[in-house]
């Protein structure tokens, strides 16, 4: 079967956690039951396979794999990927027959994902060796704070179905501890990407910052936040904020949702209470868009898409 070694943020764990605090029932036991061990291997992954800086954090090695694809949270690791935009014309892109051309990643940005991505192929998708050799090597701050909050999550399912929760809470507590000392940048007050090629973090200022909010054991000198509405993926008053293309400036309601779960998490009910009253306000106004213009709320990207219908259900539900 073909696949790809490329994973996605490890949000499982949360999703199965969430899902069950809502509808806690028999039938919802025995489906973590199941669902436990395949959990505990994903996370087993990340935290071995993945941890290429040894610092307890996992690496992406594709920009697709944080979720924000095209990022400017990229823009730095990604300019020393050798590619040409001329590469694109032995491609046909779907994204832009679906969606204006001036909204998505540009040609130059496809030619370094499709060096990357043939760059890890190459190598049978392996992740040994992946410091000598793969082009693309990040800590990201979203990817690691959802891997620390769902050795939180999988305390709470371990609880549940017999198992028990003190490994998960230990990792948890690691994991953390290495967001902070890696990921932390005092000068902003937010959270930023940590190139392993340069041992640098990334310089821009994005959305990605404030997704450690979901940890519940963050210290207390990191949880201060502050956060427009409706909240931008990328920072407003940075030259190459883009508010029409894709994760370069527009808001969306999954990150929101992120965000607004770890405000509440850490007692900040007047910032989420905010943030959800812009979820509701956005949708009502242009439907459940992928994403939206952070200014005019306009709605982008597909018109009718799931995510944003199912975040709104649960904000809904609060």
């Amino acid at each position: 079967m073909a696949t790809s070694g490329l994973v996605q943020p490890p949000v499982h764990a949360l999703a199965a956690w969430h899902a069950y605090r809502r509808v806690p029932t028999q039938e919802g036991r025995s489906a973590l039951r199941r669902l436990y061990p395949h959990l505990v291997a994903q996370q087993r992954y990340l935290a071995s396979c993945r941890d290429v800086g040894g610092a307890g954090l996992a690496s992406i090695v594709h920009p697709w794999e944080s979720g924000l694809d095209n990022s400017p949270a990229w823009d730095e690791p990604m300019s020393a990927v050798a590619a040409e935009a001329a590469v694109m014309r032995a491609y046909r892109r779907r994204d832009t027959v679906h969606a204006d051309p001036a909204h998505r990643p540009t040609d130059l940005d496809y030619a370094r994902y499709v060096t990357i991505v043939t760059a890890y192929r190459a190598n049978g998708y392996r992740d040994d060796g992946l410091a000598d050799r793969h082009p693309f090597l990040v800590e990201c701050p979203l990817f690691n704070a959802a891997m620390g909050a769902s050795e939180s999550a999988l305390a709470g399912i371990a609880e549940v179905i017999g198992v028990d929760p003190g490994p998960h809470r230990e990792r948890a507590v690691a994991i953390t501890e290495a967001v902070v000392t890696r990921l932390y940048d005092p000068g902003s007050g937010t959270f930023r990407p940590r190139d392993l090629r340069t041992g640098r973090l990334t310089p821009a200022r994005t959305v990605l910052g404030l997704t450690p909010l979901i940890l519940p054991d963050l210290p207390a000198r990191q949880v201060d936040a502050r956060m427009a509405r409706p909240l931008p993926s990328h920072d407003r008053t940075a030259g190459d904020f883009e508010p029409l293309r894709y994760w370069r400036g527009p808001s969306w309601t999954n990150i929101t949702w992120l965000v607004r779960r770890g405000l509440l998490r850490h007692g900040h009910d007047r910032l989420a209470a905010g943030l959800r009253t812009s979820m509701i306000d956005l949708v009502s106004v242009a439907g459940c868009h992928e994403y939206f213009h952070p200014d005019t709320g306009a709605g982008l990207g597909s018109p009718a898409f799931s995510w944003t219908a199912a975040l709104l259900l649960d904000v809904l539900a609060d």
